[in-house]
């Protein structure tokens, strides 16, 4: 069986997901990967199919989307050109992270896509959304990448096919303890906010940036270039989690029992959400880094209230489900180890 699996490169989620979701998918047949998106620090490690520009949202500085940035990198002609190359009639099975360019070509030659994604589960109903609801913010979730069928991940399971997030193989087996420090990752906000904000508390703070390339430090901040490695390492050794209200890292701040806090970024209606979701399980939110967060950073530093989860490993058991569910038409499973013919 052939499976195209087409993920999304903007942010570091998408791909990381990938990463334990990928070895699973290659049980069941011949995988090719299609990344689209430009803004990911981590690397797939493995063969790339297909790479393209696709549609991207450029993180600006100042909290939020940088849109003039996102509108100048937007090039309509070669996402055109993009859908109209990409053949998808190979492929027994389509499953898509959020990924506009495969989705898009399915939905125009009436191909089957299959919806793999956080996002897939922000829109369903009964997940927790903002008191004001930001439309324009929806339909773009809604259609940015269009699919058939949808198997989603969320904080906490709200409803049918909605399950736990896929926490990496990485983070289950990291070896944790608490040392005075916090580990911050703000990809929106400039190293120069975030320093003048948390300058002014006496704590330790390890952050790491987007928009530097050398490591520095002042006085109680130290700035470290993205790095895999060492972002890993500060997480398992960390007090507490200051980040974005993406999906993937406060997922594993909270799966590694750290306490945590989260800044939903300014104009995007999927964090937006994210942030109402975890509000209600207890997480620390704040609106923005300004200087009159104060009150609500000094609540998060001098409290050690942390959220209790229950992220069991059911990566396997999701995939098998969706490929028995989906698989196309005249394939029937001949061996219990997954292995398909016509």
């Amino acid at each position: 069986m052939k499976i195209l699996y087409a993920i999304q490169g903007t942010g570091n989620g998408h791909i990381s997901r990938a990463r334990d979701v990928i070895p699973i998918l290659e049980q069941y047949g011949e995988v090719d990967v299609l990344i689209s998106g430009t803004q990911a620090d981590v690397n797939l490690d493995c063969k790339i199919k297909y790479q393209f520009h696709g549609l991207s949202f450029v993180f600006g500085k100042r909290g939020g989307v940088d849109f003039f940035k996102t509108l100048k990198q937007v090039k309509c002609l070669r996402f055109l050109s993009e859908i109209w190359n990409l053949k998808v009639a190979q492929y027994d099975l389509v499953i898509n992270d959020f990924e506009p360019v495969s989705a898009w070509v399915c939905m125009l030659k009436a191909k089957k896509c299959i919806g793999l994604s956080h996002q897939s589960a922000v829109v369903h109903p009964f997940s927790p959304k903002p008191i004001k609801t930001d439309w324009l913010g929806y339909l773009v979730l809604k259609y940015y990448a269009p699919v058939n069928n949808s198997y989603g991940f969320h904080f906490r399971t709200y409803a049918d096919r909605i399950y736990n997030p896929v926490i990496r193989q990485e983070i289950r087996n990291l070896e944790t303890r608490e040392d005075d420090f916090y580990t911050v990752y703000l990809p929106a906000y400039s190293d120069e906010r975030i320093i003048k904000i948390l300058s002014k508390f006496k704590v330790h703070f390890k952050v790491f940036s987007k928009h530097s390339k050398v490591k520095s430090q002042c006085d109680n901040i130290e700035i470290i270039p993205i790095d895999n490695r060492l972002y890993l390492k500060s997480l398992a050794k960390c007090k507490g989690v200051i980040c974005g209200a993406g999906f993937e890292g406060p997922a594993e701040a909270l799966f590694l029992q750290k306490k945590l806090l989260v800044i939903p970024m300014k104009g995007q209606y999927e964090q937006q959400c994210n942030a109402a979701a975890l509000e209600k399980m207890g997480v620390k939110v704040i609106e923005s880094l300004k200087a009159s967060s104060k009150k609500g950073l000094d609540d998060f530093f001098n409290s050690n209230e942390k959220v209790n989860v229950n992220y069991p490993n059911q990566t396997d058991e999701i995939i098998r489900k969706l490929v028995f569910e989906n698989v196309a038409s005249g394939y029937v499973v001949t061996t219990d180890s997954f292995s398909f013919s016509r």
